[in-house]
């Protein structure tokens, strides 16, 4: 064999069908769905109380011991639970992030991401690619925000998902930003005040203000209360279309902009600005889609926000256009340790 037939026998072979790595691809919503279960069930909390059999377990979740037994194994298998050589299944680092009882729990982000409304909006992703429109009231019956206002109990899972995700990305911003310059933050959009607390928390002499619907900040009083912040936080209601709290020489918005096309990001971003002095700034909390054709969390969290309200991911580019077009001038981006970035901009002259 020559020198060419070798070649060409080396890229016929690099470009064979993967099949094994598809198969792993199309069935990981299994193991996701697994999760789900367990979390619905409330076995990682049961676990953390101490080692159980499957048939402890059974009674305590009231379900059907050969059924939970196939499903604990599972969850052993991918490092969900442990378990004993006497059948005892046990915690695990992995499926610690589970428990309710942890900070930054992703027990609600897993009942949020994987309940109906979410899991069936993402199986109608084809249509929202032949459309060009969100997907989650074809999927839900609802729009997005109006279900949660429907929904108490998955709006709670959300306000608590929101606080979860929060705990990993506000330190990673806190390493990257110096917030200490600023005496009054207004974080827009803010929540339950997970963000904006962390910020707080780290920064004494700083004050805050949490502005978001009525009935989000009103989940967030006893939470800001906890964390001894009532004297230096207050929470404000409405709607960031209309009207932005005054008074703030830092303005932030965490996982805002990419819930809304562009033409609605325009209009909240004209709000915050009319409430800005000409020497605040802003912070956004985004992704920010690479320009490469490699991996990147930030391409598949624009996918979620494509079925769910029609928002997206931006790239760099595509955030200069946008604050420009709301009289912000972007000033920089800071890559974060978490798949977020922190855009900073200050008002056009």
């Amino acid at each position: 064999m020559d020198a060419r037939t070798s070649a060409a026998a080396t890229a016929t072979e690099q470009q064979q069908p993967d099949f094994g790595r598809m198969f792993e691809m199309v069935t990981s919503f299994w193991v996701a769905r697994a999760v789900h279960a367990a979390t619905a069930l409330g076995l990682p909390d049961r676990v953390a109380e101490g080692p159980r059999t499957a048939a402890e377990l059974a009674t305590a979740t009231g379900t059907d011991p050969r059924s939970l037994h196939r499903l604990l194994r599972a969850l052993a298998g991918v490092g969900v639970l442990a378990v004993d050589a006497a059948g005892r299944y046990t915690t695990t680092p992995l499926g610690d992030t589970l428990r309710t009882d942890v900070p930054g729990s992703l027990a609600s982000f897993v009942q949020l991401e994987l309940g109906a409304a979410h899991h069936g909006t993402w199986g109608l992703l084809a249509d929202s690619v032949r459309s060009g429109q969100p997907v989650f009231e074809a999927a839900s019956g609802h729009p997005i925000w109006e279900y949660f206002e429907r929904t108490p109990e998955m709006a709670d899972h959300l306000g608590k998902a929101m606080t979860g995700l929060t705990a990993m990305v506000a330190d990673a911003v806190l390493e990257v930003f110096d917030f200490s310059p600023y005496g009054k933050v207004v974080d827009v959009g803010g929540g339950e005040g997970g963000f904006l607390s962390a910020i707080l928390g780290a920064h004494p002499g700083t004050e805050g203000v949490v502005f978001d619907l009525p009935h989000v900040v009103a989940n967030g009083r006893a939470r800001i209360a906890d964390a001894g912040l009532a004297d230096r936080c207050e929470l404000i209601g409405g709607s960031f279309f209309e009207k932005v709290p005054e008074g703030g020489d830092l303005y932030t918005m965490k996982w805002v902009l990419h819930d809304w096309n562009d033409e609605s990001s325009v209009e909240i971003l004209k709000s915050v600005r009319r409430a800005m002095p000409a020497d605040g700034r802003l912070l956004v909390v985004d992704t920010v889609v690479p320009e490469d054709g490699a991996f990147s969390p930030s391409k598949i969290i624009d996918l979620n926000m494509m079925v769910l309200s029609g928002g997206q991911e931006r790239t760099a580019e595509e955030f200069r256009t946008l604050l420009d077009a709301a009289g912000f001038t972007l000033t920089r981006i800071l890559p974060t340790a978490s798949p977020s970035s922190v855009v900073e901009a200050t008002p056009t002259p």
